[in-house]
């Protein structure tokens, strides 16, 4: 089973979309395995965001994700991190596929609902800089209809 950090971005929260975000990954069959709703300490923020430093709307990046609380999550699936990412869709929602959260949901770039990972990689570093160690996964009933070769 492959994780990917997911976040709900503060103006996800603000507009009471968390959750339409969960039910979507939910519908999807993906399974959510570490959830917290938490305003970002402004170190965590630059952590999670360290790539892009360099950037010239980093510091508005920092503000906005900070502005107010976020629902951090990690999801867990067979390809967990591509699902996810289709079903967020394009960052930018007028690139978005329709049916997708930020095609259906998000109109700018910058407050575009929701941030997946984009890679193992970067999955591995997410989850372990919001949650650490989540410790054993679980087993739902109807994980066999949902992952019939687990």
């Amino acid at each position: 089973m492959e994780r990917s950090f997911v976040m709900v971005k503060p103006d996800g929260v603000q507009r009471g979309l968390v959750g339409e975000v969960i039910s979507r990954f939910e519908n999807r069959g993906l399974k959510l395995v570490g959830a917290k709703f938490m305003t970002v300490p402004r170190e965590l923020a630059e952590q999670h965001y360290e790539s892009l430093k360099d950037r010239p709307f980093f510091p508005g990046l920092i503000t906005f994700i900070t502005s107010g609380p976020v629902m951090a999550m990690v999801w867990e699936g067979p390809i967990a991190i591509a699902s996810i990412r289709k079903t967020m869709g394009a960052t930018n929602p007028a690139n978005a596929e329709p049916g997708t959260i930020r095609a259906d949901l998000a109109i700018d770039v910058a407050n575009n609902i929701v941030h997946g990972s984009d890679g193992p990689e970067t999955a591995a570093r997410e989850i372990g800089l919001w949650f650490g160690d989540l410790g054993a996964s679980y087993d739902r009933a109807n994980d066999q209809w949902i992952f019939p070769t687990k």
